[in-house]
């Protein structure tokens, strides 16, 4: 049974646009380079960059409930410089490691979420700290990679009736030819992913944030609800540890590298 990567992703800022990437490196311990590395913190939000800890997702801005996130799209530059469109139109812009372009970029985001900021938003990062979904409730987790395998979106897109947007999920790997569900049995066990070896660590939990149509930026469905009435739960994806060192580019196999 082997399945083929076909879409690769990171989330330079949680919560914001995707950036297509055409290699992946995967290093064991340190997940992906620049996935989820800074955040936009609520003004309530606590976060110590000398002494970072994971901290659950409503803490920051994020599109379970910060929906018109979805209406921007970003992209942070090699020089950290964050450039923001609404509309095909610059509204910001600012070099995120530079006190002033902080400033700039929390100015625009505490504006346009207005009292869902909870005060002033603020840019957070800290050196080798990722803001994962998965880091709050498994620390160790932190720097995991995320797999969908397509045809179990497939799957629940039958159930519901309706075509979802696969980055809804904001996986940083897409797989598809495999079986749905067969990602469920790998868990605790090796997997191929190209030639890097990875452990698979545990389902993931989808939120309400798979609500949000990534191009309308609107709530159209409840793919939580929808998992559990059809499925029984409400997982899609799994959750990778590298435990080598490699690249993985769209065409490569995944698959296990021996039977259980």
């Amino acid at each position: 049974m082997t399945g083929v990567v076909v879409r690769l992703f990171r989330y330079p800022v949680k919560g914001l646009s995707p950036e297509p990437l055409e290699t992946l490196a995967l290093t064991h311990a340190h997940g992906i380079e620049l996935d989820r590395s800074f955040a936009l913190a609520l003004g309530t939000t606590a976060f110590d960059p000398a002494q970072p800890q994971p901290l659950a997702k409503t803490n920051f801005l994020m599109l379970a409930r910060n929906e018109a996130l979805a209406r921007l799209q970003t992209r942070l530059g090699p020089d950290h410089r964050l450039v923001v469109r609404l509309d095909g139109r610059i509204v910001a812009e600012g070099v995120l490691d530079d006190a002033a372009g902080r400033a700039a970029i929390e100015d625009f985001f505490t504006a346009f979420v207005g009292e869902a900021a909870r005060g002033r938003v603020r840019v957070v990062s800290a050196p080798g700290h990722r803001f994962t979904d998965i880091g709050a409730p498994a620390p160790d987790l932190m720097d995991s990679v995320s797999l969908i395998n397509l045809a179990s979106l497939r799957a629940v897109e039958t159930a519901m009736g309706r075509r979802l947007d696969p980055m809804r999920f904001r996986a940083n790997i897409y797989v598809d030819r495999l079986p749905a569900w067969a990602e469920f049995d790998w868990i605790g066990k090796s997997l191929m992913v190209g030639s890097v070896e990875c452990r698979v660590a545990c389902r993931t939990r989808r939120c309400p944030a798979t609500n949000v149509d990534p191009a309308t930026a609107k709530r159209d469905a409840d793919v939580p609800q929808a998992l559990r009435s059809a499925f029984g739960h409400a997982d899609l994806g799994v959750y990778l540890q590298p435990v080598g060192v490699g690249t993985v580019a769209p065409g490569a196999s995944v698959s296990m590298p021996y039977a259980a």
